[in-house]
């Protein structure tokens, strides 16, 4: 059996086997090489489906939660960043930036928006202003297996955050999300991180709604403004 992998593959693989509880990157890997047999391909990854992935489980698959397979499934399948694994964090501290967002990034490579709320291997964290941008901080995930709920433990990790950019998030994690007054916002496709923190910019320049406003401390003068638009 052939288990050579490329780095991008061996990146898939290896978040993959985090989110599978007691599975090793060698028991995944038989796995896989039973749904769509070894060396591994990303052409072979693109036509692999979840029934398939499952049925190559069988045995090993019957105590894990459907929805750790769901998130095993999806790192599989998610193109992952070349580049650095881990971005240059960047020095912040607090009342460096006035009216500025704390935003955080599902991200599984490089300093991509390329995760799931419930599977992303890290959260990028952005400190943003309507003129500057910087790199924070980047929380692991990996803490969550010992977690009663995942989800809560999850917005908990970024929970000095105002807003939430991920590729996917179910309907009961969103409540979570939201439950600790953040926002949680949808991509349909991955894109780098850098591009939503300038349309997020935009944004803060111009007259966001009262929520965000209030979050940047500009409640006041962003109501009125607000207020009059409406109005008119």
């Amino acid at each position: 059996m052939n288990t050579t992998l490329d780095r991008n593959l061996a990146l898939k693989v290896g978040l993959a086997a985090r989110q599978l509880p007691d599975i090793g990157i060698a028991t995944l890997l038989s796995v896989l090489d039973k749904a769509v047999s070894l060396p591994l391909t990303e052409e072979k990854l693109q036509g692999l489906t979840m029934k398939a992935f499952r049925s190559a489980g069988g045995q090993e698959f019957l105590a894990i939660p459907g929805d750790r397979q769901k998130a095993a499934f999806a790192c599989l399948k998610e193109p992952v960043a070349s580049g650095a694994d881990d971005p240059i964090i960047e020095t912040y501290h607090d009342g460096d930036m006035r009216a500025s967002l704390r935003i955080a990034c599902g991200s599984n490579g490089a300093e991509r928006l390329d995760g799931h709320f419930g599977s992303c291997s890290r959260f990028l964290i952005y400190q943003v202003s309507a003129t500057e941008c910087r790199l924070i901080d980047v929380r692991r995930t990996d803490g969550e297996r010992d977690a009663e709920d995942k989800n809560v433990w999850r917005a908990g990790l970024i929970s000095d955050c105002q807003v939430l950019h991920v590729l996917a998030i179910g309907g009961p994690a969103a409540a979570k999300v939201v439950r600790a007054n953040i926002l949680p916002l949808k991509h349909a496709a991955p894109i780098a991180a850098r591009d939503v923190m300038a349309g997020m910019q935009k944004v803060i320049a111009g007259t966001p709604p009262p929520w965000l406003a209030r979050a940047m401390g500009r409640e006041a003068e962003t109501l009125k403004g607000f207020l009059e638009e409406v109005a008119t």
